[in-house]
Parts: structure tokens; C-alpha cells; sequence
């Protein structure tokens, strides 16, 4: 098994925009003749569209585009730029009068990072699918989707860290699997392994980690708003050949990756999502891709720590440690 890089799983295409100064972004995957996908929710909270599609019993096979974002459910807006990229590329599902861009869109929670009032729009999400189709520009860090995600909010922003966008691939003689992760979690990050934590909830004086969960055993009252919303939202890719069912179990084994790596993980406050990709027709078997696709998921999980930069006041692990 040898690392590879997530553009080495082809023919999919990674672009992203984001607006900086504001905290919010999106990345969007890209297959024009289309790919199988499937989908597993395990959060309490998303902010989804067309998820629908991905569901075995619909009749759509095939999808061109995913979208990860800020904004919550404002930012599937979009969604909107993107399917006007693509059908301007004669790209999509062909109808007679022209061609439908079968596009799901995933988003996180940022809006209490940069201006809560700027969010991943249409123009955002056109300029994300431009730059995926003719100038894949994917990175680790504080990019497109991770622009403005953070961890460890159980106790408010004052007490979390800055996270982002995270990638890790390998291949198997001739298989491929990677994953991408916008990792913007309520609890705290570790690593898996050797079950170090590495992100997540600091103390006031910021020199040193507190426990998520230690501090919320502290009461058993009930909290309503828990720090208002978070959600780590991904995708694995493979060159292997599965279909749409065989997807959202390979998705589902990879929600695995997500409770190695975050504690507590899937809560009423997160939105957890994991849509995973068929992109070629090699031969491999189910379970160990929904194996590996758990491990991926978890080491893109440590590098979304790892790459991300300190901002809009919130210290990075680069920064801490």
C-alpha cells in the first residue's frame, strides 16, 4: 500500500472558492459523464439537497457533482451556480431541451466565524465548478469548505480551534480510495492511531486541551442550543465498481472513521455526512473498501487538524503545538 494523492483518483475533479475575509467557502467534485454515489446521515442536524437521489429506490444511477459548504442551510444556494456551470457545458441528465445536472450539496455550520451574513451563493458555487473542471486548484487547510470551520465548541467560541479541509489516498495494486473531509466538529479531535488528542476544546487560557464530554457528564440538564451548530461533512472516492446500494454501505462503514477520530461524534448539534463515490470499474471487494474507506477517513480527519491555519482569532493545532 502506497500514499497517493486524491487528483490521482481519476476522472473526478476538485474546485474551490471561498470568500476569505468573510469565513465560508465550498468545494465541489466534478464528473462529467457522471458517478455512482451513495450517501449515509448520521448527524442530528444537516443541511442537505437532494439527498434524495442517492437513496437505492430513486431512479437517478449516476450524479455529476457533489457540493461541500459553509453558510448552513443557507449556503445550498450554491448548488444553483454549480448545475449553471455544467448545463452551460452541456453537462447532465439529457432531457430533450437540454441537459439537468444531477448535483447534491452537503453543508456545515460557519456562521459564527467571519460575517454571518455572507454565505456560499451561486456565483461562489460557479466559480467552485469553473476552477474544479479547468483548473483543479483542491488543497488542504483553510480552503473552500474548511475556510471557516473550527472544532470544540461545546463551551462557545471563545474555547475552540481552527480546522479545515483534510485529504488522504492510497492504492492497493489497482485500487484507489481517498477521502476529503470538511472537519467542523462539536467535540475534540484525535488522532487514530495512537488516541492522542490533537484538537478541540481548550481550556480558557488556551494552554491546554478540556474534554468534551468530561465537561458535558458535568450536568445532566438539558441544553438546547449547543453552541448552535457544527456538522463534518465528507467524500470517499474510489476507482473501484459498486453500485448505488453498495455506495451507501461503503459510506456507512466509513461514518466509522468519523467516531474514531471525533468524540462525541454524530450529536443532535452535528449534521455528520459521508457521500461515497464510485469513479472506475476495478474489482474489489465491499467490505475491505468500506474498511479502508474508515481509515482514510480518520488520517484526512488528522490533516484537516494538521494543515489548518490559525483564524478570525481561533488558534490552530500549527499554532498550539
Amino acid at each position: 500500500m502506497r500514499e497517493i494523492s486524491v487528483g490521482d483518483i481519476q476522472p473526478i475533479r476538485i474546485g474551490q472558492s471561498e470568500n476569505k475575509a468573510a469565513g465560508t467557502g465550498c468545494t465541489v467534485f466534478l464528473c462529467e459523464n457522471g458517478m455512482r454515489a451513495g450517501l449515509d446521515i448520521r448527524g442530528g442536524g444537516p443541511a442537505s439537497r437532494e439527498s434524495q437521489l442517492l437513496n437505492p429506490l430513486m431512479a437517478a444511477q449516476e450524479i455529476h457533482a457533489i457540493v461541500l459548504a459553509g453558510g448552513s442551510a443557507f449556503g445550498l444556494d450554491a448548488a444553483n451556480g454549480v448545475m449553471e456551470y455544467l448545463e452551460e457545458k452541456g453537462i447532465g441528465y439529457d432531457v430533450g431541451v437540454t441537459k439537468v445536472p444531477l448535483v447534491v450539496q452537503s453543508d456545515l455550520f460557519d456562521l459564527t466565524v467571519g460575517d454571518p451574513f455572507i454565505r456560499p451563493d451561486a456565483l461562489m458555487g460557479y466559480e467552485a465548478a469553473k476552477n474544479a473542471l479547468e483548473a483543479p486548484n483542491y488543497r488542504d487547510g483553510n480552503y473552500g469548505a474548511g475556510c471557516g470551520a473550527t472544532v470544540g465548541k461545546i463551551a462557545g467560541m471563545e474555547t475552540c480551534m481552527k480546522t479545515g479541509m483534510g485529504s488522504y489516498a492510497v492504492q492497493i495494486g489497482e485500487l484507489k480510495i481517498g477521502a476529503v473531509v470538511a472537519l467542523n466538529a462539536l467535540g475534540d479531535i484525535f488522532d487514530w492511531k495512537t488516541g492522542e488528542q490533537i484538537a478541540g476544546l481548550l481550556t480558557e487560557d488556551k494552554s491546554a486541551f478540556r474534554s468534551t464530554a468530561e465537561l458535558m457528564k458535568s450536568t445532566i440538564k438539558v441544553v438546547d442550543n449547543k453552541f448552535v451548530g457544527n456538522t463534518t461533512i465528507g467524500v470517499v472516492l474510489t476507482n473501484a465498481e459498486f453500485s448505488k446500494t453498495q455506495l451507501c454501505k461503503i459510506a456507512s462503514m466509513a461514518q466509522d472513521g468519523y467516531a474514531r477520530s471525533i468524540h462525541p461524534v454524530h450529536t443532535s448539534a452535528d449534521g455528520d455526512s459521508i457521500y461515497a463515490v464510485s469513479l472506475g470499474h476495478v474489482k474489489a471487494d465491499q467490505d475491505l473498501v468500506g474498511t479502508m474507506a474508515a481509515e482514510v477517513v480518520s488520517e484526512a480527519i488528522a490533516r484537516a487538524v494538521k494543515n489548518a491555519k490559525s483564524a478570525y482569532g481561533f488558534p490552530s493545532a500549527s499554532e498550539l503545538w
